[in-house]
Formats: structure tokens, C-alpha cells, sequence
């Protein structure tokens, strides 16, 4: 007799993720000096630290696929300065490089046909030899090229049971976690290398959802922005939210708040708005179509219509060219890809709760592309151009086209041993013991949409400032404090307040960081100390060895 647990799979939309329990099956124990949980880029770069360093390590993913976001449709890298990109980060983009000097992997155009460009920096980058701008499937090849050379040990589809039976803890160490499946994963020192968290809350770690007030951390770009406006993610003509226009009994159209927005610069428990970060393709042998989804509804889009009618021409801005007449298609604009206002409640949400969001925003996005190809309301002369553009035929191939991960600008952040502050990612401060390094802006996308005074529609959250300089990113950002947990680091769920995350929260850093973690637990573990006590001139001597920049 089997009981099935439904557990929904957060990133491969198609699969059910049943996992089935078996009575009176022995669990299987399985152990490692380190144990990583996650499949994204920054579990991988672990692992392969782990095992460069000579200890045994498991790799437990929730993921069929491994790389999160790397893998998942960014391609369009957010480099910012890519020199203080090191380590098996800077790998990652090298062995990118070495795959498009081969011409059989430009399948679509020729290479010379791609041009150069990429976010800041050359997208073919021939004096360095790494590549910024890359294919889904590429990257995904890459990560796995990692795993069968280093002879990783990674358990797929492996869920962490996240009640109170799913972690086994003596004092302040963990001693083993289980996943839905039954299994027990024992080690030494364990990484939580997720978009979530989970393991890392489960284990009693202290940490923060949403935004602090600015007051909390001394800042100026945290808690509620309204009427700040870095970007053009705005509505810059008036337009109103009501489905009679300005009549507001008739009630407010989809996609529209009708809270208010918050007291400027006060926190609240808003992220910044998810979306997928589509590959799209124009080759006329290599897309598909978009589908109309299930239960579409052509008014869930009227405020982009509007927008349409105001004189928007903006829609292609950010359709980001990729190899092999590909994109890495992100928001842009007052109304677009980004689902604002949705997913508050993702980061501490049941797997079946966060199964429904992201589902949500699965219909959400696809509908937009279906509105965006055949609605009446929207310009020739875009029907026209989106008539060019469908899911590829090469990418995403057990899910349509569709990408496996859903992009999680943010969910929980651990209140560590030290806390990265706007001043911090901005390059004003020194932080003591770094790990590596970060130089993207300060960017977080809509938290909100709201009604404003005047009866009119607005976004709140956009903010984007760039640093001074590149920063160093603090040791303590991804220790938990000692008497909550001495055996766990979080190089993704950093110690950060929610502005500095956003500059913090690119996967090149989540490398970066995860093979600094890696490092530290091996040396923690060599030494007999927990990772809180292990000497810093020890890790640093050993991060520079292998590459990680540290500091300006």
C-alpha cells in the first residue's frame, strides 16, 4: 500500500512531483562530510569545491535540472564589472566561451551574425576568453559537464520535508535532514544553496521576508518607494485603473492593488515581483507558436491596452539577444512580464501553495505573449513584429519551450553574523572578511501597483543606483549566527538587507559565494571548528589560491 504526498515541483511546472512513501520501506541513509541542498548555479560551484578540496559531498536537488536561473533563461548576464568575477565562476563563463568557438554550435546564425553585445561588456569577451551571453541549454550542458568530470553525487527530484520531522539538530549543529521521499541525508556541514531557503529556516535559522524600513539599517532606497522612478518600469501618462475609466464604483481592472501603497520609505512584507525569463526564438524553423493558455481572458490585459492607446512603443526593449536568433526576454515597461503584487506569500508558502503561484504566473505570462500576438487593441505594428517570435523548438524540450525555473528575485534573507547594508553594496564602507565580490546596481523591480491620490495607476519598487565601486561581500553575510546553527552556510539567502540584495542577487555572485562557502566548510571541517570560528586568514589564503577576487 502506497500513500502519495502531493508535492508540487517549484520548478518543472509539467511534473506533479508526487512523492510516494512507502509503509514499512526502510529509508535509505545516506552520508557525506558535506551535504548540499539545492540545484542551482551556486549548488553546483559547491559541490565542486567540495570535491577539488578532496571531501565527500551529495548534492540534493528539488530540481530534474540543474542551474537555476544560470540554466533557466538568463543568459543575458547581469555582469556588472565582470573583473571581479574569479574562481569557478569565471570557469563557468570560460567553458561557455569554448562552446561557442565550435561551429556546430551556432545552429541558427553564424557566429558573425550575432554581433557582440552584452550587459556593459562584450558579450564574446576574446581577450579574457569568457562568454556573458549564452543559451539555456548551454549553461545546463556546463553544469553538468561539472557534475560527470567531478564524479558528483546528486540526488534529483528530492524534496526537503519542511515539518518538524524533516531536521534532526543537537545543540546548534545540524545532524541530518529528510527529504518527502523518506530519505536521511547525514554530514558534517551542510549548504543551503537555494532560492528559498528552506533548509536554512527549517534549521531555526533567524531571517527576514519583505522590505525594512529604511530606519531599521540607516538606509534610503528600502521599504516603500513610492514616486521614485529609476527606471522606465513606470507609467509615465496618465492612465486609469478602474474598468469604466475614472469611474471608480465600476471596480478596478486585474493586475491592480487596492491597498494602499504604505508610507514612503516605512517596511512592509511586499518582494519585488517574479516573472520567467523567457528564450524566445524568430528562426522560422525553430519556434512554436504561443498557444492561447488555459482560462485566458483578454481583460486580465485591458491596462496594457491603455498603455497601447497613451502611445507606448517600448514593448521590444527588453528582447535581449542570444546566440542562435534567440532572447532572454525580461520586464520592461509599466505593464509587462513581471506578475507585480503576486507572490508575496511565496517564500514561506506550502510546496503546494508556491505550485499555485507559480502556475499563476506560468498563465499570467503566457497570456501576455497571446494578448501581445493577437488582441485588437494592440499596435499593427507590434502584432506584426510578435508574428516573428514563438518558444523554441531547442530549448526546454521536456516542458514546451517553457523554462524550468521560475525567476525568484527573492524570498527569504537570513539575519546572519553581518548584515549587508545599502552602504555596504553602494562600495561607501570596508566590510570586514570578504568572500568575494559584487558591483551590480542596487536593483529591485515592482514590489506594487497601486492607485495613486489622483485616481490614477502607479508601480512602486523599481529602484536602481549604481555603486561607487565594486564591493566586498562580508564572511558573516553567510553564517547564521553561531548559537542558532555552527554547521550551515547560505551563499544564496544571504545575510542582506533587502535593497543591498539586489545588487547582492546575481548568479554570478551565487557562484562566487558558493564555492566560498564550499571552502569554508572544508576548512571548518579539517580544522575541527565550526565555520563562525574558523580563522579568516585561513580561508582568504585559500579563496586567492584558487582564484576569488576579494577586494579592490
Amino acid at each position: 500500500m502506497k500513500l502519495i504526498h502531493r508535492c508540487s515541483s517549484i520548478l518543472l511546472l509539467c511534473s506533479a512531483a508526487f512523492i510516494p512513501l512507502v509503509y514499512g520501506q526502510k529509508p535509505t541513509i545516506r552520508s557525506a562530510d558535506v551535504i548540499i541542498y539545492g540545484g542551482t548555479s551556486a549548488a553546483v560551484i559547491a559541490a565542486v569545491q567540495v570535491k577539488k578540496m578532496g571531501k565527500s559531498v551529495i548534492v540534493v536537488s528539488p530540481d530534474k535540472h540543474l542551474g537555476g536561473l544560470s540554466s533557466g533563461g538568463l543568459g543575458f548576464t547581469d555582469t556588472g564589472n565582470k573583473e571581479v568575477i574569479g574562481g569557478l565562476s569565471r570557469a563557468f563563463y570560460g567553458r561557455l566561451y569554448d562552446h561557442y568557438q565550435k561551429p556546430e554550435n551556432w545552429q541558427w546564425e553564424k557566429r558573425e551574425q550575432f554581433g557582440n553585445k552584452g550587459q556593459g561588456t562584450p558579450a564574446i569577451d576574446g581577450a579574457n576568453r569568457t562568454m556573458w551571453i549564452f543559451e539555456p541549454h548551454a549553461a545546463e550542458a556546463v553544469f553538468e559537464d561539472f557534475v560527470r568530470e567531478n564524479q558528483l553525487t546528486v540526488y534529483r527530484d528530492e524534496w526537503l520535508d519542511r515539518t518538524k520531522k524533516g531536521i534532526r539538530k543537537q545543540g546548534n549543529a545540524i545532524q541530518a535532514f529528510r527529504t518527502l521521499r523518506g530519505n536521511e541525508y547525514r554530514g558534517k556541514m551542510f549548504i543551503d544553496a537555494t532560492y528559498e531557503g528552506d533548509l536554512m529556516a527549517l534549521a531555526g535559522v533567524s531571517y527576514h521576508v519583505g522590505r525594512e524600513a529604511n530606519s531599521v539599517y540607516g538606509e534610503q532606497f528600502n521599504g516603500v518607494q513610492t514616486e521614485v522612478f529609476h527606471h522606465g518600469h513606470h507609467f509615465k501618462t496618465n492612465v486609469s485603473p478602474f474598468k469604466i475609466p475614472g469611474n471608480p464604483s465600476s471596480g478596478l481592472l486585474p493586475e491592480v492593488s487596492n491597498q494602499s501603497p504604505g508610507v514612503k520609505g516605512s517596511g512592509d512584507k511586499r518582494i519585488q515581483a517574479y516573472c520567467f525569463r523567457m528564450c524566445l526564438s524568430n528562426h522560422p524553423d525553430n519556434r512554436v507558436p504561443f498557444p492561447k493558455p488555459e482560462g485566458y481572458d483578454p481583460a486580465r490585459y485591458e491596462l496594457f491596452a491603455r498603455v497601447y492607446a497613451n502611445g507606448y512603443k517600448d514593448t521590444f526593449n527588453k528582447y535581449d539577444l542570444i546566440p542562435n536568433r534567440k532572447t532572454d526576454t525580461n520586464n520592461h515597461g509599466p505593464f509587462n512580464t513581471d506578475y507585480i503584487g503576486k507572490n508575496y506569500d511565496y517564500p514561506e508558502a506550502s510546496y503546494e501553495r508556491r505550485r499555485e503561484i507559480i502556475r499563476d504566473h506560468e498563465l499570467y505570462q503566457k497570456g501576455l505573449m497571446y494578448f501581445l500576438q493577437n488582441d485588437p487593441r494592440v499596435p499593427a505594428d507590434v502584432h506584426e513584429k510578435m508574428q516573428q517570435w514563438g518558444l523554441p523548438k531547442d530549448e526546454f524540450k521536456d516542458n514546451g519551450g517553457w523554462p524550468h525555473q521560475i525567476y525568484v528575485r527573492e524570498a527569504r534573507r537570513m539575519i546572519g553574523s553581518f548584515v549587508m547594508k545599502e552602504a555596504d553594496a553602494l562600495g561607501k564602507t570596508n566590510v570586514p572578511n570578504s568572500v568575494g565580490m559584487g558591483s551590480y546596481a542596487l536593483d529591485s523591480h515592482n514590489a506594487q501597483r497601486y492607485v495613486k491620490y489622483d485616481g490614477y495607476v502607479q508601480n512602486e519598487g523599481d529602484i536602481g543606483v549604481h555603486p561607487d565601486r565594486p564591493y566586498s561581500i562580508a564572511y558573516g553575510s553567510i553564517l547564521p549566527k553561531e548559537a542558532e546553527c555552527r554547521n550551515l552556510l547560505v551563499p544564496v539567502c544571504v545575510s542582506a538587507s533587502h535593497i543591498a540584495y539586489g545588487s547582492i542577487r546575481m548568479e554570478p555572485v551565487f557562484m562566487i559565494l558558493g564555492q566560498s562557502a564550499a571552502t569554508a566548510a572544508v576548512l571548518a571541517i579539517q580544522t575541527n571548528v565550526s565555520p563562525q570560528k574558523l580563522p579568516y586568514e585561513t580561508l582568504k589564503a585559500a579563496l586567492l589560491k584558487d582564484g576569488q577576487r576579494l577586494e579592490n
